[in-house]
């Protein structure tokens, strides 16, 4: 898929169409978001392909970058992740996916990727 360029300054801001603004790697940040407790799942990258294979097939895709490839969340795992939303940032060069999560989000096992807090004296469990 070929997404139109971004717009320049406020019109990127305000414009109805899908333009994601991807990085110099051709990526997005991808937020997963739990849909019905709003809880932050994992922070993930999409290409163009793995945007709209999101959109087109309603499963989160992503892109791998240490693997240099996509992967499906859940085809290995089972813990898949059903969109129920996708929305994008002010100047579309982040994505939320708000998700019913299968199991666990994280690949230590955990519901989030988010389960640790910085502190002055380090990190603490959540």
């Amino acid at each position: 898929m070929t997404y139109a360029q971004p717009l320049s300054g406020s019109a990127q801001d305000e414009t109805i169409e899908l333009r994601p603004k991807f990085d110099e790697h051709g990526l997005v940040a991808a937020i997963a978001q739990d849909a019905d407790t709003s809880e932050v799942l994992m922070l993930a990258w999409m290409n163009a392909e793995a945007l709209q294979l999101t959109i087109d097939t309603g499963r989160a895709v992503y892109w791998s970058r240490s693997r240099k490839g996509l992967w499906r969340k859940g085809d290995t795992s089972g813990h898949e992740q059903h969109i129920v939303e996708i929305r994008v940032d002010c100047d579309q060069d982040a994505v939320l996916l708000k998700v019913r999560q299968t199991g666990a989000a994280c690949h230590t096992g955990r519901r989030s990727c988010f389960y640790r807090i910085a502190s002055p004296g380090g990190l603490k469990e959540a």
